[in-house]
């Protein structure tokens, strides 16, 4: 049987109202047309599903069978309908986002709390990985796109869009105060305890990639999962530290720490917005990153 979905909806109708009139008012069609929607089912199915009574109509006892299966087709479509539109009109929804801590802390979260008090009935999931893992994430599919930092490796179907600028910074304690507001060369690194994050880091890679270009090779004492722990160590005279600028803004300014000056400024590098050329982003996420890219791009 090859029959209408528009049949079993008017049949689903009739059932509930127990009346064609009723029917015809709830689906704002005329009365024929539900009669005539009702003498096509029958005779597709083959068999009469009501019996008409003084007080509308009754389902026979074919009808009732068919009704179970019916109602549970019929409300199933019209959930999945309220569903759609209300991500449609963002009510609910999912995003899934990666980022790493340090774009998530400065870039990210401001616009995460906008979207939120925008659209408060949508969840976001946000899985905080390091920038490779991000990007093997969205390669994937477990993302709809990530915010990371550079160096990366993608391949042609990884796109990427820089929008903020960021910086490196080396920072050390008042042991080391024989350092402060000197030029120095790199390799005096490899006279002090060094403190660095995570090789599986691109602040890291990226550290590592310059100092390669200044002949500098550095072992460190220490390699930590977390940039607020290097500069807590760094705090704690332990060794220099590496990290983004902004995680020791405020050690810096509180004089907890000092920055290493440098005769070749380490180069700034990017946090960027990558996105898989193939994926299909929800609604939802679209939503969201159109805003984070629809905002003015500013330096750390």
């Amino acid at each position: 049987m090859n029959i209408n979905y528009e049949y079993y909806k008017v049949f689903y109708y009739v059932s509930q109202q127990g009346s064609l009139t009723g029917a015809a008012r709830e689906l704002c069609i005329s009365q024929p047309a539900v009669s005539q929607a009702l003498r096509q089912l029958e005779g597709e199915v083959g068999v009469k599903l009501f019996s008409r009574t003084s007080r509308g109509v009754q389902l026979t006892r074919e009808g009732e069978v068919l009704y179970r299966y019916v109602r549970a087709g019929v409300e199933s479509l019209m959930e999945g309908e309220r569903m759609v539109e209300q991500m449609r009109d963002k009510d609910t929804g999912e995003v899934r986002i990666g980022a790493s801590d340090m774009t998530l802390q400065f870039f990210l979260l401001p616009f995460l709390e906008k979207f939120h008090q925008q659209y408060p009935g949508i969840k976001v999931n946000v899985t905080n990985a390091p920038t490779p893992e991000t990007i093997d994430s969205l390669r994937r599919g477990k993302i709809d796109f990530g915010v990371v930092s550079t160096p990366f490796r993608s391949q042609g179907e990884i796109q990427s869009v820089p929008v903020k600028e960021i910086r490196n910074v080396f920072i050390a304690g008042t042991r080391f105060e024989y350092l402060k507001g000197r030029k120095l060369d790199y390799s005096v690194l490899r006279k002090v305890p060094c403190i660095f994050l995570e090789s599986n880091t691109s602040t890291r890679s990226f550290m590592d990639q310059f100092l390669r270009q200044q002949g500098i090779h550095v072992k460190p004492e220490f390699e930590l999962a977390i940039s607020d722990m290097v500069v807590q160590f760094a705090k704690r005279n332990m060794g220099v530290g590496c990290v983004v600028e902004g995680f020791a803004r405020e050690a810096l300014e509180r004089g907890e720490v000092f920055e290493l000056n440098f005769d070749h400024p380490m180069p700034k590098r990017q946090i960027c917005v990558v996105t898989a050329e193939k994926a299909v982003i929800s609604l939802a996420g679209r939503s969201l990153l159109e805003m984070v890219m629809g905002e003015e791009k500013t330096d750390a």
